[in-house]
Formats: structure tokens, sequence, C-alpha cells
């Protein structure tokens, strides 16, 4: 017979897991805000001013500080508190912002770029603490449920920077969106400096390059590292070039933000919340299958709105279907990296994986506007519905690499 606690000593317990799921959702929107910023925000930003495809695809390559942080990853493990790296790194990036309003928006020059790029190391630093403090905090039954407030956290972040901002820019002016964004990230950094140090599992006596090490030992490794660098790659394709599209289609800025804040707000909020409760009911390996297929399909709803000229509201229904699914996928899919992650290692060995991530959505993104410019934006999105498929052949040895660490 099983015994069950009393809901008088059960109450603190979920209390405590409501005051983390505080914490986590606070630096998760900290998470999205920036990679907003630079990844919906500036193409609409730069389209708006006249700047080609291609060169908004080739921004994508500013992302390059979210695939090589494995390399300070280890520093983040062993030196500091969490939250200092995190409110160091939003208050620098509030003034990098606010440095845009002085550079040229008509073309990418060299200075744009340097910013670009600074930006996103500080963004991946913060993502490295972030992500490293959320896995200290949790126990593991707590992650599914969790990465619903994380993917609803970092996806209103997304609607905010590359939505309420555009409005703002395209309504009030571009300074103003730009002088808004880092009030946003100061006033993150405030509220970072309040909150909990988490209790640290320390890997500091291992060698520098233990966290790989122990991760490369795992079994069916290639698999996981395939797989974290496929699931997304889809969406990785698609998203560079969905706010051109937009733009192309007839859509003013403020149309756009619209779109964003208020039209996938809801989308996003259901899908992630959804997707860490199903994760939580089926289990990381159903979850990561199913949900995954519905990501990979939603892709099929802007090829047609690319294929119907008149059809505005096709346009909405393929940006709502994007959101919802997309907050089901990535609940499952980050349930799975953090769940075999060690929590002595969570600093650097989440960074490596996701890392993985960061560089298929580089190597897709920055052929983006290229692809999209030769096929048009109807056969693209086909083409991105495809990439999202060859992640299902590793599924096999994705559930090996889940049963193994549930023995262990």
């Amino acid at each position: 017979m099983t015994a069950t606690l009393p809901d008088s000593a059960a109450r603190p317990a979920r209390s405590v897991f409501r005051s983390k799921l505080v914490w986590i959702g606070a630096f998760y929107f900290a998470s999205g805000f920036p990679y907003g910023l630079i990844n919906d925000l500036l193409p609409v930003y730069f389209r708006v001013h006249g700047v080609g495809l291609a060169e908004i695809g080739l921004l994508s390559l500013a992302g390059l500080p979210w695939v090589a942080k494995p390399l300070w990853a280890p520093l983040v493990d062993r030196f500091g508190e969490r939250k200092h790296w995190i409110a160091t790194t939003q208050f620098l990036s509030a003034a990098l912002l606010l440095a845009m309003i002085a550079l040229p928006a008509d073309a990418v020059s060299t200075p744009l770029a340097v910013l670009l790029f600074s930006l996103a190391t500080l963004s991946a630093t913060q993502d490295i603490a972030i992500d490293a403090y959320t896995i200290e905090l949790l126990e593991e039954r707590e992650i599914g449920p969790a990465n619903g407030m994380r993917v609803t956290a970092y996806r209103i972040a997304l609607i905010i920077a590359g939505g309420t901002l555009v409005g703002v820019g395209g309504r009030v002016g571009w300074n103003a969106a730009f002088g808004g964004g880092a009030a946003v990230l100061a006033l993150l950094g405030v509220i970072t400096i309040l909150s909990p140090s988490t209790r640290r599992v320390s890997g500091e006596r291992q060698p520098i390059w233990e966290p790989v090490r122990a991760l490369l030992a795992r079994p069916h490794v290639w698999a996981i590292l395939a797989f974290a660098l496929t699931f997304k790659i889809g969406d990785s394709a698609m998203l560079p070039m969905v706010r051109p599209f937009w733009v192309d289609r007839g859509f003013s800025a403020e149309e756009i933000g619209f779109l964003i804040t208020t039209v996938q707000m809801l989308a996003t909020i259901a899908g992630a919340i959804l997707g860490g409760l199903l994760t939580a009911r089926w289990g990381t390996f159903r979850a990561l299958w199913l949900l995954g297929l519905a990501q990979a399909m939603s892709n099929l709803g802007y090829v047609a709105a690319a294929s119907f000229d008149a059809s505005r509201s096709l346009v909405y229904g393929a940006a709502v279907l994007e959101q919802f699914t997309g907050g089901l996928g990535t609940a499952a899919f980050l349930t799975y990296l953090m769940t075999i992650c060690e929590k002595r290692f969570a600093a650097t060995q989440y960074a490596l994986l996701s890392a993985l991530f960061g560089l298929g959505r580089l190597l897709v993104g920055a052929q983006s506007g290229v692809l999209a410019e030769s096929l048009g934006y109807a056969r693209f999105f086909l083409f991105t519905f495809a990439l999202a498929l060859p992640a299902y052949a590793l599924l096999p040895w994705v559930r090996r690499s889940l049963e193994r660490r549930s023995v262990a």
C-alpha cells in the first residue's frame, strides 16, 4: 500500500515549487528578450529601411556566440554566483542597445556587426548562467512542468521584443523602441540581483575538460549530439524569413506588432503550458516525437499562407499555429536536454548541447535569405518542413539514452 502525504504536508512543497516557477519565469523572460531583439525586431527594422533579404539572412551569423559558448561555460561553472553573471550581462546589454540609436539603419555596417556580435555574446553568457541556475534549482520531477513556465516566459519575451517594440518602432519611432528595450534589460538586472542563490553541486576539483569528457562517455552520445543539432532545425531555417515575409505581404510595423503581441501571445502561452504538462504526463520520449511532429507540421501553415497572395487570414493562422506548436515541441526538447545533464556540470554540459542547437540554427539561418530569394517563399517554407524530419531517425537511440539515464 502506498503512503501519501497529508495535504498539510504537501502545501509547503507546492509553495516552494511555485516560488521556483516565479524565478524561472523571470530568468527565461530575460533569456528570450535579447534573442528576440536580434532575431525578431532587427529583421523588421532593417527590411523597413530597405536592407535586402540576403543581408538580413546573414545577420544570423551574429548568433555565433550561442554556438561557441561552451568555450567559456567552464568559467561560469567555476567562478562566481550564477546571478552575478546574469545581472552583469543584463546591464551591459542595456548599454549596447542604447548604442544602436547612433548607428545607421539602411546598411549592415561593420560597427553594427560588432555591436550585434557583442550583444549576442552577452546574451549567450547570460544563457549559460540561467540554464545552470535552473538545473540546480529544480528536482528532476519538476523539470517537465517547470519547462512549461520556462517556454512561456521565453516566448513572451520574444513577443515583447519582436512584437510590442516593433509596434513602438512603427508608431513612435525606432529610437523609442531601442530605449524601451534598454530599460527592460536594466530592470531585469535589478530583479536578478534580488533573486535567491542556488545550492551549487561543485565540480571545481575536476579537470576543466571533465564535464565534456563525462558527456562524451555516455552510450549513444553521437545520437544525443545529433538530435540536439537537428530537432529544431526546420523552425530555425524558417524563422529568419517569417518577419520579412510579413513585410513583403504588406503588413505595416504596427500590424506586425499587433500580430505578434496580441494574436500570438495566447497561442504561445497555451502551447508552452500544455507542452510542459503533456511532457510530465506522457514522459519525455513520447512527448518528443508527438509534440515534435506537431511542431514540424506547423511549417506547412506558412506554405499555405505563401501560396495565396490575397489571404491575410492565412498569415494570421500560420502565425498562431507556429507559436502554439513551437511551444509544445520546445517544452519537450528542453526537458530532454536538462534531464541528461549532470547537476555538477550543469553550465558546461547544457551549454554544449544548446550550442549544438544554436549551430543548426546558425547554419540554416545564414542561408535562409538566399534560399528564400531563389525558391520563393512557398517552396522555401516547404523546404524547412523537410528539414525537420531527419531528427526522427535518431529517436530509437534517444530513447535508449533516456532509459540509461533513469537507471543511473
